[in-house]
């Protein structure tokens, strides 16, 4: 099909991901006689949604602003969260029939419990306000032609008015998401902020870690050098490979990019992150008097799991029948030392076949913020993971998944649609 022949569509969504439905959707919603197509090159569409917060989808989280992201334009970021926040993320799902409940530190959840929930509403949700959605459909090319764009998949053609980028990332690729969006970006005049896995499970050199594997508590990783670090606090998993758990997946795109970038850098365990070193030190001696025959080990485990205070004890040359009383001074602070900084030896993570999200991407002041269009190639906007921007775990890169579509969405419908509206 040559396009002479294409067929004419006014907008164009290349990934029908949460990002790519959300601006379809909204883009309908606002401007109802637009003809809106979703193209995805997967065989059933939204996979990572269905697989993400454990098959339960964590829609967003109560509260969310820039400083749960990293960007290396925070002020875009805010801009965009503040024209969709959390808020009203909560009332648009509640109006596809999703109401969502609270969970620890913010997360929110469908009542269901089940990731479905959340895709079968969105789906419906594009079916009612007229969105074509295609799967199956990878978009191999788009060049501008005639004032718009001329998308192709294999011998299938669409000109459109506008096209939204929304192909994820490198993530999860058994999803469907493989990075070639940013190929069809950078053909279009964008530049690209080199990829890594961002919320992806640490592995660790040496055994040490074996014999904790499924064990989970409380900790705080540290992860850069002394004039550039990052700390993240939360409940850390033992495995067999390393760690998972929040904060080892929160730290591992900081140690990402700081490998990318050949900066030196130090991941540091503290066990104990809810006293300092001196309560910890004052702790001890207290513990040894009124405590005394207690063993060392079972002091420690009050405050984590058993097997972690033994190990830690351990290596900081304690000895398993050590009691309080017999505890010497340098014992005593060589084992505050070890609980609140201990190095561990990260080789690498589980990469983007376990990574929840990517870093890196589309660079940001390449797209305007009012409308995610792009500044180097007008008609084109971008959204979602696409975009030099990822957020910590707990609902937030969906966030900004649903509040870029939002603004591209309304954007577009201003554009292209009359009769558009809030």
């Amino acid at each position: 099909m040559s396009s002479d022949t294409a067929v004419q569509a006014d907008v164009v969504v290349v990934g029908a991901g949460a990002a790519g439905l959300a601006t379809a959707i909204f883009t309908a919603r606002a401007a109802p006689s637009l003809r809106v197509l979703c193209l995805d090159g997967a065989k059933h569409i939204g996979a990572k949604i269905l697989v993400s917060g454990g098959s339960r989808c964590n829609v967003t989280n109560r509260i969310v602003d820039e400083r749960d992201f990293s960007s290396s334009i925070p002020r875009m970021v805010r801009s965009v969260l503040r024209a969709f926040p959390a808020a009203r993320a909560i009332e648009f799902f509640a109006s596809l029939g999703v109401p969502l409940h609270e969970e620890e530190a913010g997360k929110l959840f469908p009542d269901t419990n089940r990731s479905r929930t959340v895709l079968d509403a969105l789906l419906r949700a594009a079916d009612v306000h007229g969105v074509s959605i295609l799967s199956a459909t990878r978009v191999e090319e788009i060049t501008r032609a005639d004032g718009g764009f001329v998308v192709r998949s294999g011998e299938a053609v669409w000109h459109a008015a506008r096209v939204v980028l929304a192909t994820g990332g490198r993530s999860l690729p058994k999803t469907g998401s493989d990075g070639f969006g940013y190929t069809l970006a950078t053909r279009l005049g964008h530049g690209f902020v080199e990829t890594t896995p961002a919320l992806a499970p640490l592995i660790l050199e040496g055994n040490r870690h074996q014999e904790l594997s499924g064990i989970s508590h409380v900790a705080a990783l540290t992860c850069g050098s002394v004039d550039r670090r990052v700390r993240c606090e939360g409940s850390l998993l033992w495995t067999h490979f390393g760690i998972s758990g929040p904060v080892a997946l929160d730290i591992s795109r900081h140690w990402h990019r700081a490998a990318l970038e050949q900066r030196p850098c130090r991941v540091v365990i503290d066990v104990c992150p809810g006293r300092t070193s001196t309560a910890l030190d004052e702790w001890l001696q207290q513990q040894r008097e009124t405590r005394p025959r207690a063993f060392v080990t079972t002091v420690i485990g009050s405050l984590l799991p058993a097997a972690v205070a033994a190990q830690w004890c351990r290596a900081a040359g304690v000895r398993d029948d050590t009691t309080m009383t017999h505890m010497t001074r340098d014992e005593r602070r060589s084992l505050v030392e070890a609980l609140k900084e201990t190095q561990l030896a990260v080789r690498d993570s589980r990469g983007y076949g376990y990574a929840e999200v990517t870093a890196g991407g589309v660079p940001l002041d390449e797209v305007d913020a009012r409308s995610m269009e792009s500044t180097v190639c007008p008609g084109l906007h971008l959204v979602g993971e696409i975009l030099d921007v990822d957020g910590r775990l707990g609902g937030f890169n969906f966030q900004w998944a649903w509040s870029s579509g939002w603004v591209a969405g309304h954007a577009l419908a201003r554009a292209l649609g009359p009769e558009a509206g809030e």
